[in-house]
């Protein structure tokens, strides 16, 4: 074990929180996770209580501290999910449960909010395209319930004010509220009064520090000034861990969702809006689309046949020949928000015939899902006017067939280091002591995998045959 200073890097994610200590060198010297559960209490609901996301939080920084000793850190950065909302009162406690990304209760608001200002007004402003999974429609929702708080929050804005007993929010946070206006980098007063919010964090750089409360040093034993720096959305940060950070660059962070962020140095607007904009830690921007079908998808096939996780199902499917399988839409979740951006899709499974096993089902699925992410890869590509290697990471990478089978259907090179999953904790970790003066080079040795040029047409014409499907399925509706 070594003695050297480490950095704490700390993401709030969907299902579970993810701490890591990353060395002077750019090691990793530990880490943990820790989960919570999702409350579902009707359909397309999904709900969290932030008390368990502290309580979760104690623990696994808890099993890093007991590796990496707390006289080691130098300090502390923070990334979670977007956008999930929290309520607060007057003193800054959740007046409930926070609503998750998951949660799709909110399209009604949401219409309204377009029927307003106008898809592209929003477009334009924002740099997003609004659904019912903004803060904006979440909050909209709840007022109309009655159950509104003193402010309208993100995940990260309360887990900033948990640690430093302030709350600020980064502008890559804000842009999840769907009322921040991206390049002006303030709120907007119209969207955001005719959500009914009266108050909002103040918006803060995102490499702003300020010291760990008192309650937690002393969990610890840590020093009065150990800073605590705001960082940015998972999204931005993954990108950030995996080493995606420059224009033309493009990160995929697999986790629950599939996050595919293309690095820009401009806040170029797509006229289909099939991508979102949303600012960068530091200067430039991110072109964001965000598959709802990722890990939560395997999780869910894998759980149906009752296999222990998604591993077991990929390991089967990994012994079916992709043109074997059955074709599978893969929006589970419902919808999505890849380059397709459509809430009424719903998944799709055609052409089981007899003599298919769970291998043929899983098989289908990754093929489905790597459909979605070409074509996101695609767009951006086409924006950008780069083509370069696609960085993968998050937990749900692990799959050496969803490596080739990317490098094959996009025609680039994949690195991924499959050592390593956590790559938003990382990145914030990463982005914690840059801004804080002491930037971390972290040299990782990716897995490098070749696209084969004999497969690339064919995964074209598979992505025909999933468009096809998707439209005959959208007209029988």
């Amino acid at each position: 074990m070594t003695d050297g200073p480490v950095v704490l890097g700390v993401d709030l994610g969907t299902s579970a929180i993810k701490v890591v200590a990353v060395g002077e060198d750019g090691a990793v010297v530990a880490g943990a996770r820790c989960g919570y559960p999702t409350s579902r209490p009707e359909p397309e609901a999904a709900e969290q209580n932030p008390r368990d996301w502290w309580h979760a939080l104690g623990a696994a920084v808890d099993r890093v501290a007991a590796v990496a000793e707390p006289r080691r850190w130098r300090g502390i950065g923070l990334s979670a999910m977007l956008p999930t909302l929290v309520e607060l009162d007057a003193e800054g406690a959740p007046t409930g449960p926070a609503i998750t990304w998951e949660d799709a209760r909110a399209e009604e608001q949401a219409t309204d909010l377009r029927d307003e200002f106008g898809d592209e007004a929003l477009y334009r402003i924002t740099g997003q395209r609004v659904d019912g999974r903004y803060l904006a429609p979440m909050h909209a929702r709840l007022r109309k319930l009655g159950h509104i708080g003193a402010t309208t929050a993100g995940a990260k804005d309360a887990l900033f004010r948990e640690l430093t007993g302030h709350l600020l929010t980064d502008p890559s946070t804000a842009a999840g509220s769907a009322a921040f206006d991206i390049e002006q980098g303030s709120w907007n007063a119209e969207i955001a009064s005719a959500a009914g919010i009266s108050a909002l964090p103040e918006v803060a750089p995102a490499g702003t520090a300020l010291p760990l409360t008192r309650v937690w040093r002393e969990r610890w034993a840590l020093p009065a000034d150990l800073p605590v720096v705001l960082g940015a959305a998972d999204s931005v940060l993954g990108a950030v861990g995996v080493g995606a950070v420059s224009h033309g660059d493009v990160g995929v962070i697999a986790g629950t969702s599939a996050i595919v962020l293309g690095i820009s140095d401009q806040p170029t607007r797509d006229p289909a809006q099939r991508y979102l904009v949303t600012p960068l830690a530091g200067a430039g921007w991110g072109l964001e689309m965000d598959l709802l079908a990722m890990g939560s998808a395997f999780d869910a096939v894998a759980a149906l046949f009752n296999l222990d996780g998604p591993a077991a199902l990929l390991e089967l499917a990994a012994g079916i020949p992709a043109d074997q399988a059955p074709l599978f839409l893969p929006y589970l979740t419902p919808g999505e928000q890849g380059a397709l951006w459509d809430p009424t899709l719903s998944g799709t499974l055609q052409g089981l015939r007899l003599g298919m096993g769970v291998g043929h089902i899983g098989r289908g699925l990754l093929t489905g899902i790597v459909v979605e992410l070409r074509r996101c890869i695609d767009v951006l590509a086409a924006t950008t006017g780069r083509s370069g290697p696609v960085r993968l990471g998050g937990g749900s990478a692990v799959s050496p067939l969803m490596w080739r089978d990317i490098a094959d259907a996009t025609g680039r090179e994949v690195w991924v280091d499959p050592s390593v999953t956590d790559h938003s904790a990382i990145g914030a970790a990463l982005f914690a002591a840059e801004s804080l003066g002491t930037p971390i080079v972290r040299q990782s040795r990716p897995n490098v995998v070749e696209p084969r040029p004999d497969y690339h047409h064919w995964w074209t014409e598979c992505l025909a045959r999933h468009d096809d499907a998707r439209r005959r399925a959208q007209g029988a509706r």
